[in-house]
């Protein structure tokens, strides 16, 4: 009876020691983190396209905005703008600010202006990243654009 015994023990102590299986458990612990990498991964790359699309529209206001000759057309044509831009890129933002520096306007004929568009932009997580996901990202861009030295200008 013994040396039935210790065979049983035998080959219950082998099967303990067997690799067969393993590699079932270490998949089935590292795809799920390889798929949250991932998904950080394009939330990130989204993230990021979309401040790029916003720093685009600012650029896109700013340009607008220094072409203007006077303060209130300017505010006029940047924000227009920095719809246009945002719309056309595909952003949608649920709640937006454009905000101007136009004082180049205002400098004489023969002197360099510049005019500065701040736009504000709060984006919905779940339009960047899936649908359902709480939460809102607010991105911000700011750009510069000059004001022609000797373009007529209204102040």
């Amino acid at each position: 009876m013994n040396l039935v015994k210790s065979r049983r023990r035998l080959r219950w102590t082998n099967r303990l020691r067997e690799d067969r299986g393993s590699e079932a458990i270490a998949t089935a612990i590292v795809t799920p983190l390889l798929l949250m990498l991932l998904c950080m991964a394009i939330a990130g790359g989204r993230i990021v396209t979309s401040g790029a699309k916003v720093d685009a529209a600012a650029e896109d206001a700013a340009r607008a905005a220094s072409i203007s000759r006077t303060y209130g057309s300017a505010q006029a044509e940047a924000s227009a703008a920095a719809a246009r831009s945002l719309n056309d890129q595909g952003i949608r933002c649920a709640s937006t600010s454009t905000s101007i520096d136009s004082s180049g306007l205002a400098v004489p004929l023969g002197q360099v202006g510049t005019v500065t568009v701040t736009i504000s932009c709060t984006v919905p997580l779940s339009d960047l990243l899936l649908p359902g996901v709480p939460g809102s990202k607010t991105m911000t861009s700011s750009f510069t654009s000059v004001v022609d030295a000797y373009r007529s200008r209204e102040g």
